[in-house]
């Protein structure tokens, strides 16, 4: 077996989710989810075909987001897995949709840190081994820095 680092590219602005599924039509049904979760969200999705004739199969409402997804999804290479780009909405506004897509078994990441994706190869294929999202703690937080989380989640509208 052999291990890889794949860094994940992220396009500027943007958040990524990253995760497995089980069939072919994951790439359109995510779609949907997102698209009816935040109806102006920019975005871009790409699942692996695990069998059959093993495409990156990509759908999107912007160019760039989908192009992104589709390149970053060949260079993971893992069958079943998929990536998700979003601009104009946060993870946390999708993801209760994407989870409750038939066809999505498990989340590894949603995240706007840099990401690294830790693969498998074996002589069958690629397996995701787990995900390094942003980087390690510098410490625990105190009063001040408690404060600043407050008033960041107050200023973007996520607490009263």
């Amino acid at each position: 077996m052999k291990t890889e680092i794949v860094k994940v590219k992220i396009p500027e602005n943007a958040s990524v989710i990253i995760g497995h599924s089980h069939f072919i039509k994951t790439v359109e049904d995510i779609y949907e989810a997102l698209v009816n979760s935040v109806p102006q969200i920019k975005c871009g999705v790409s699942s692996c075909e695990a069998s059959g004739p093993c495409l990156v199969r990509t759908e999107g409402t912007d160019a760039e987001l989908k192009k992104s997804a589709a390149e970053n999804a060949l260079a993971i290479g893992v069958g079943h897995s998929f990536i998700i780009f979003l601009n104009n909405a946060y993870p946390i506004n999708v993801l209760t949709r994407i989870k409750s897509v038939a066809e999505v078994c498990s989340i590894y990441c949603a995240t706007a840190n840099p990401v690294e994706v830790i693969v498998a190869e074996t002589s069958q294929g690629r397996g995701l081994l787990g995900i390094v999202d942003g980087f390690s703690p510098k410490g625990i937080e105190g009063q001040k820095e408690k404060a600043s989380r407050k008033k960041l989640l107050r200023a973007i509208a996520y607490k009263l």
